[in-house]
């Protein structure tokens, strides 16, 4: 199998090293908007560098693995789909619904697999806290509380380009939430603080934000981020039921200090970024795509999964805007036939 990558950035770098190893895949192209990246990379790996896209369709691959800039995302899908070619793609498909549904259209009219890359899936706390509430463990679920803190903030330069705190980081605690509950969001209320660094204004983007989601259920959930924890980096989601209560990313590198006389100590080696965090899940979620290319598993992820965490992040940015309720029905493209498995989409 030989798979196409295209963007050796951080992420790319990771999936590259993961797919290199592989037993099933025999060599990848790589390729990204800087030349002698995707070639340095490449000469470390023993693979070959593509000196632009064209050459990844033309030289012949099996899959095509998409960690680009998020602009790029849509069109590379739609390529993609029109040469029959399976695809994993970073999050999100598109920084806006419109762009997400022209993709999804083109996908579906070719009858490809597009694979997202939502990694708490393959998380092991996250896929604890699944089989906790579908296992009636925790009894009725009343509670769920998700959180993601990043260390510090990403550079001034990326953020007009990020989509915002809902869209780039909040949309993996929806993701989760909908795929650890089995729920879907019926409603949100949402709001931001930008009184941080000025370079968030700048961006019209917030430090920090919050959202009360309700589920389709009436389980309540909060869903809190910031891109300004310096005690590290700190994701959670604690599920509180009838009978029980479990928590996801508590650990002996958790970031919290307990103030209690008997509390547990500050963790030595705190997490310090989302690679560090979820190394394990970024290389089982490239597996899971190597055999569905394969024709091994279905596909764990698909793009309508991506459209339904979109979806409420579009409508939190809504509702911080408008400072109301928004039920992400009402956002454009919205509507429950869209959460049908491969039901067209236009």
């Amino acid at each position: 199998m030989r798979i196409g990558v295209i963007g050796t950035g951080r992420i790319g770098t990771i999936h590259a090293n993961t797919l290199s190893r592989h037993r099933e895949v025999g060599s990848l192209i790589l390729t990204d908007a800087d030349p002698a990246r995707a070639q340095e990379l490449a000469h470390r790996l023993g693979e070959t560098a593509a000196p632009g896209v064209d050459e990844i369709f033309t030289w012949g691959v099996d899959a095509v693995v998409i960690t680009t800039a998020t602009s790029a995302h849509a069109e590379l899908i739609g390529r993609a789909a029109r040469s029959a070619l399976p695809v994993f793609c970073e999050k999100p498909i598109a920084l806006d619904l419109p762009g997400t549904l022209h993709a999804l259209a083109e996908v579906d009219a070719a009858g490809t697999a597009l694979q997202m890359g939502f990694q708490r899936r393959f998380d092991a706390g996250y896929a604890g806290a699944r089989e906790a509430v579908r296992s009636r463990r925790l009894g009725r679920l009343h509670t769920v509380r998700a959180m993601t803190a990043d260390q510090a903030p990403p550079p001034p330069e990326w953020l007009p380009l990020s989509g915002g705190l809902f869209r780039d980081t909040l949309i993996h605690d929806f993701d989760a939430l909908r795929w650890v509950t089995g729920r879907e969001v019926v409603d949100v209320y949402a709001t931001g603080s930008d009184a941080g660094p000025a370079m968030f204004r700048e961006a019209g983007d917030v430090d920090t934000g919050a959202a009360v989601l309700t589920l389709d259920d009436g389980t309540l959930a909060t869903a809190t981020a910031t891109r300004l924890n310096g005690a590290g980096y700190d994701v959670r989601m604690e599920l509180a039921g009838e009978l029980d209560t479990v928590v996801v990313g508590l650990d002996d590198r958790t970031p919290v200090a307990s103030t209690e006389p008997t509390g547990p100590p500050p963790a030595d080696k705190p997490w310090a970024g989302f690679l560090d965090r979820f190394g394990p899940a970024y290389e089982a979620e490239l597996c899971a795509f190597v055999e569905v290319v394969r024709g091994e598993r279905a596909n764990p992820c698909d793009g309508r999964e991506a459209l339904q965490a979109l979806r409420i992040a579009e409508a939190c940015e809504v509702s911080r805007r408008e400072r109301r309720p928004v039920r992400p029905a009402e956002i454009e493209g919205g509507g429950e036939a869209l959460i049908t498995p491969r039901a067209p989409v236009w």
